[in-house]
Order: C-alpha cells, then structure tokens, then sequence
C-alpha cells in the first residue's frame, strides 16, 4: 500500500515534467510555429524505441557518459590540489590567479582547431576539450570552498598540539570534501555542455555527433532525443553526487536533504 507521503512526493516529481510534455504538445499544435519545426513527444518517443531497439542509442549514450567522466575524472584530479594551493598559499594566489581566470573565460570550442593540431583527431582530442572545461570550473569552486575555512579551526588544532600534516588530515581534508562534491558537481554540468562541442572533433558515435548528424538531414525529432538525452543523463549523475554527498557528509551542517 502506497502511504499518502510518498505519493504526493511522486506527484510531485511527476508534474514539473508533466507541465513541459504539455507545454511542448500545445506548442506543437498551437499554431505559433510551423508543426513540422516541433516535433510532438510521441514522435520523439517513437524515435528514442527505433534507436534502442538497433542498438544505436545506447552506444552513443554509453560513448558520451565514458567522455565526459573521463574529462570529469582528470579535471578533478588537477582542480583539487590546484584549488587547495590558490586557497591556502596567499602568494601562489596573488600569482596564479590572473592565469586562472584568463583561461576560464576561453570557450572550449575556440580551442578545438588547436586541441586538432597538437592532438589530432582521435579520442584524445574530445577528452582535453572536455579537461580544460572540467579542470578551470572545478579550481574555481576548491579555491573558493578552501578560502572560506574558517582559521579558528586551524588554531584550536594547533593549540592542541597538532602537526601541519596532522591539520591538514584532519581539519583541511574533511571541511573540504563538501567543497569538492561540489566542484564535481559544476564539473558535470559544465562538461556536459561542452560534450557537443567535443565531439565536433570528427566523432562518429556520442550523443554529440548524434545530434549534429541529424541536423545535417534536419532529423528534429532526433534532435530532441539528443537533448533529452543528456539532460537527464546529466540529472541522473548529479542526483547520485547528492545522494553521496547527504550520506557521507550528513554531520555538515551547509549539506541540506
């Protein structure tokens, strides 16, 4: 038996979609745009099972995910001790900071024609452009998180009697974890949206190159498949992050249900 709480949570899940599947069927037979420019969801749905059903989908679906946790893995790896030293080091700020944010600004697409010089055009290639974008957001978020340490907890430690590396095990480290949750978590959103880009490096699979082939044979619908597809994708990792995060981090008091 279905309690009363636990549909009303579904029902609310449930209608923010319901409210754009209807939103995007009135559209379609408004009248305000051509039919032929919207396709209905029924139309996409039918699209999405012929995709499945060949096999097509999923590999693209499996290509991108492996693309994009890889950027995501390698940027994580780099934008952690980076942030930890802009955060913690005041000179190493002073002196990197410039260079940061210079190349944060730069859109990952303007560099593709040099990613395709220096790296070609295979698999490499698609996971530095999608490095560079994971890498720059992820600083921006440790430098931020590190800086905003309180230094009261730093002095209680000491004033116990506690080593630098004992400080930094035990103080840095666990006040940081919320903070890096959270730079993977801008990480995956901001990589997902370069994946298109990424993939205009001679890609023949992903949901990137799915989506630019079709507008080549102005195939809408799977356009829209395309889309959908890495939104909720990109959803569905970010909900495992937060679900990670509520239950190894649950004693910080800024994690929120």
């Amino acid at each position: 038996m279905i309690s009363a709480s636990s549909y009303k949570k579904g029902l609310a899940l449930l209608l923010p979609w319901a409210a754009v599947v209807a939103i995007w069927t009135l559209v379609h037979y408004s009248g305000l745009v051509k039919p032929t420019l919207v396709p209905t969801p029924a139309q996409v749905t039918v699209r999405f099972w012929q995709l499945l059903s060949n096999g097509s989908l999923p590999l693209d679906m499996l290509i991108s995910s492996r693309r994009v946790l890889t950027g995501v893995a390698l940027g994580t790896l780099l934008a952690v001790p980076t942030g930890f030293l802009l955060g913690w080091y005041k000179s190493v700020h002073f002196f990197a900071d410039p260079l940061v944010n210079f190349f944060r600004a730069l859109p990952p697409i303007a560099l593709i024609p040099l990613v395709v010089v220096y790296f070609g055009i295979g698999e490499t290639a698609k996971v530095v452009v999608l490095f560079y974008a994971a890498f720059f957001s992820g600083v921006i978020v440790m430098y931020e998180g590190i800086s905003q340490i309180s230094p009261i907890y730093i002095r209680v430690a000491r004033t116990l009697g506690a080593t630098d590396g004992e400080i930094f095990r035990r103080v840095i480290v666990p006040l940081s974890l919320p903070h890096i949750l959270t730079a993977v978590r801008v990480e995956l959103g901001v990589v997902w949206a370069t994946l298109v880009a990424s993939e205009l490096i001679a890609a023949q699979n992903g949901l990137g190159a799915l989506i630019q082939n079709a507008s080549a044979f102005f195939q809408l619908d799977v356009i829209y498949l395309g889309i959908i597809c890495i939104g909720l994708i990109a959803l569905a990792m970010d909900l495992t992050l937060r679900k990670i995060a509520r239950r190894f981090l649950n004693w910080q008091e800024r994690i929120s249900s």
